[in-house]
């Protein structure tokens, strides 16, 4: 009777076990890697811009060739650039893409972008920038703040901001001389250069206002809208546990990092041993 009980009660037991579901497992991290660039067509709609040597000249497209072959080495399922497009997202200049192109169109979401996508095979190229439609806020009001740091005494704590920024550009105009682009792009991704940019420049502007009226800080509140748009598209366009690689503008690496880092299921990846690749 005894055993008859304990063989029952072994039988339940292993029973209601298989019927127990597993723990969940946790879906595979996207990793994301924000390649932070100068603009190769220096359309000079930066409050500094880096004068840039010629991208098509025939040495540049050999540094650029170079860069998208160590990038291809991480194999990103899918590029983001830094230009507009209706949700699903897809850029529909790409798929008119031929190498002639590179030839012709100095923009770095050409040259890196849509070279490293046709090179991978890739059907699409996406666009997750962020600007205001008509009736909605200026997302980086840099005039408001200036009009009123020369309306309200505080031109020359405004004007040495700027002059700190146009200085971090024309160092990186000099740096061009004697770098590849590879090199270049280095010290656009470093993090400690971010992080110092994010706050020399944007923090600096919180300064600016008098506790009624604060443009500076009004600046830093829509530049952080930009970006968290920015991102909230990544996420829309990004597929659980892809590679993502983003092409964009280094003043928003600062941000695309921080949410990469503090969001779940997303994780960074440096760009920087590729670069070092391509040297």
């Amino acid at each position: 009777m005894r055993v008859a009980l304990m063989t029952w009660l072994m039988t339940v037991s292993t029973a209601v076990a298989a019927q127990t579901p597993a723990d969940p497992v946790d879906p595979p991290a996207t990793e994301v890697m924000v390649l932070g660039t100068y603009h190769f067509a220096n359309p000079g709609r930066d409050v500094a811009n880096v004068d840039v040597d010629d991208v098509l000249a025939p040495e540049r497209q050999e540094e650029i060739a170079a860069l998208t072959d160590a990038l291809a080495t991480w194999a990103p399922d899918r590029i983001l650039i830094e230009s507009q497009a209706p949700a699903p997202f897809a850029v529909a200049d790409y798929r008119d893409f031929t190498p002639d192109m590179l030839a012709e169109r100095r923009n770095e979401s050409v040259q890196i972008g849509y070279r490293l996508a046709a090179q991978l095979g890739h059907d699409d190229v996406y666009g997750f920038d962020e600007q205001p439609a008509d009736g909605e806020p200026d997302y980086f009001p840099y005039s408001t703040v200036s009009d009123y740091a020369a309306a309200n005494g505080q031109e020359a704590e405004f004007g040495a901001i700027s002059e700190r920024v146009q200085s971090y550009a024309n160092r990186l105009s000099a740096d061009q001389q004697d770098k590849t682009i590879a090199q270049s792009l280095m010290i656009h991704n470093d993090p400690a250069v971010a992080t110092a940019a994010q706050g020399d420049f944007y923090y600096s502007l919180l300064a600016i206002g008098d506790g009624e009226a604060q443009p500076g800080a009004d600046l830093n509140a829509m530049y952080y809208l930009r970006n968290a748009k920015m991102f909230a598209k990544l996420g829309l366009i990004a597929q659980s546990g892809e590679r993502i690689l983003v092409i964009v503008g280094s003043g928003h690496k600062f941000w695309l990092d921080h949410f990469t880092d503090v969001s779940a299921g997303y994780r960074s990846v440096d760009p920087r041993p590729y670069l070092e690749t391509a040297e």
